[in-house]
């Protein structure tokens, strides 16, 4: 299995797209985290105050909102950019045993997806402990459940990248992935989750999951317990896996 990760790595490695992305995503925590700061004296905001741990912990939780997509976005280009530039035969062919390559890479892009979150992690601390601290609010690293938010990050982004391997090896093509995980997450999912009829089931989409395992908290939504979102999302990543494992197993790669 290591000679097999080893490979993954130098794919990964041989362009910048991880590089590129992972900016993306600090870049959109950061603008995640100063919209909430910024917005957080207004009346009528939806997140908690920010002398509160609710609130602490949802600023926080936006680290999982700036990495998650572009990790799973990530680790689906990765899958099928096998099969799109054709290597996937050179690969299979080296490695008969097709589940041992999807293990490889989901064991890679769970990797990255721990590195992506502790990044972004950062920079939520980076923006908001200069800032909160000129405006007279204590953030103690360690109080107020920030332990839990940040484990519930590093988890959540972990699972997306998993994700994004089985959702590639389930639809081989590049571009309907790629758009189909964009489109949902920052399309599909918001709009049917600010429906309030629909209350009873959304809290079980993947989005939502994500939100109650990272310790979300907003006014116009209600959410799992975090140890049921961190459930329900864990069970969309072994679903994807296992259905992209059978499928990359069964079909032929020309």
């Amino acid at each position: 299995m290591r000679p097999l990760i080893t490979s993954e790595i130098r794919k990964l490695l041989s362009t910048r797209l991880w590089a590129w992305l992972l900016l993306a995503s600090m870049a959109l925590t950061a603008l995640y985290a100063a919209l909430l700061i910024g917005f957080s004296d207004d009346p009528d905001t939806m997140t908690a105050s920010l002398n509160s741990a609710a609130g602490q912990q949802t600023l926080f939780a936006v680290a999982s909102g700036g990495a998650s997509t572009l990790v799973a976005v990530l680790a689906a280009i990765g899958v099928t950019g096998e099969f799109r530039h054709r290597t996937a035969t050179a690969t299979f062919l080296a490695t008969p045993r097709r589940w041992r390559v999807v293990a490889a890479k989901l064991a890679l892009y769970a990797a990255v997806g721990v590195g992506y979150a502790v990044l972004c992690l950062l920079v939520v601390a980076l923006v908001a402990w200069p800032w909160l601290g000129a405006k007279g609010v204590d953030v103690a690293p360690l109080g107020n459940g920030l332990p839990g938010t940040y484990a519930g990050v590093v988890a959540d982004v972990t699972i997306f990248a998993v994700l994004g391997v089985g959702l590639g090896a389930m639809v081989r093509n590049q571009v309907a992935t790629v758009v189909g995980l964009l489109v949902y997450r920052f399309v599909a999912e918001p709009i049917v989750t600010a429906v309030p009829a629909l209350s009873d089931w959304t809290a079980y989409l993947p989005g939502s999951a994500s939100a109650a395992l990272t310790q979300v908290s907003l006014s116009t939504q209600d959410y799992l317990a975090p140890w049921a979102g961190g459930l329900v999302l864990a069970g969309y990543g072994l679903l994807f896996t296992i259905v992209g494992t059978r499928i990359s197993m069964s079909r032929d790669v020309t």
